[in-house]
């Protein structure tokens, strides 16, 4: 998944993007609001975390375009504004979480699982296509039973598939899922981490669980359609 980060204060903002890199999200930052908010309109993301105090523009006010431009993007408010009042003003203005500084990196990569789900329509943290299973909170994958060794690419890759399952999904959403705004991964990566992974899934004598859809892109499935 593909996450924005706007925080000004370069410690944090560090530590929190190389904690979500660490859990295998694709991370885009900045500390300046008015750059945050050209990355929030110019990029399709997952989820954006949101500090509220930020020179250039604020995150309310980050928060108030994109709303008014009807982005639905997911919105984790991060912020040391703890007061009630702040917390009903963010989530009124259409922020989906809230969450208060000082916090612990395992309840903020709890709070963005929690609304990727949602995004994808999925209460339930493990995912299963036939017999194999996903299991987004310790990243387990396991086939027929038997674990299954996958690099965090290849498996930021299955998550996608899995948590779209049955549904075609294009080399250019992949690309945008997988890899920040300024990376200069080749133009076939998409091609070779599908090569990885059906290496990984396929067995002799069953039919594969990834399917190509020639001239489109790639599903994830039982049966061919």
């Amino acid at each position: 998944m593909r996450l924005l980060v706007i925080e000004d204060y370069t410690p944090l903002r560090k530590a929190v993007v190389r904690g979500l890199e660490e859990a295998g999200y694709a991370v885009d930052s900045t500390g300046d609001g008015k750059e945050g908010l050209w990355y929030a309109q110019s990029n399709d993301y997952d989820l954006i975390v949101l500090d509220l105090m930020l020179p250039g523009l604020d995150g309310w006010g980050i928060l108030r375009s994109l709303r008014q431009e009807g982005q639905q993007t997911h919105v984790l408010i991060l912020t040391a504004r703890d007061t009630v009042d702040d917390r009903v003003v963010g989530l009124d203005m259409g922020a989906d979480d809230y969450l208060i500084k000082p916090f612990a990196l395992e309840e903020l990569l709890a709070r963005v699982r929690a609304l990727l789900r949602r995004k994808y329509q999925s209460k339930n943290p493990s995912l299963r296509v036939g017999d194999l299973e996903i299991d987004q909170v310790t990243r387990k994958v396991q086939l027929g039973g038997n674990a299954i060794q996958l690099t965090s690419r290849e498996y930021a890759l299955l998550e996608l598939l899995a948590l779209r399952a049955g549904e075609v999904v294009t080399r250019s959403e992949i690309w945008e899922r997988l890899y920040e705004f300024n990376s200069q991964a080749q133009s076939n990566v998409v091609d070779v981490y599908i090569g990885y992974l059906r290496k990984k899934l396929d067995r002799p004598g069953l039919p594969p669980l990834i399917h190509t859809r020639r001239g489109h892109g790639y599903w994830l499935g039982e049966y061919e359609f």
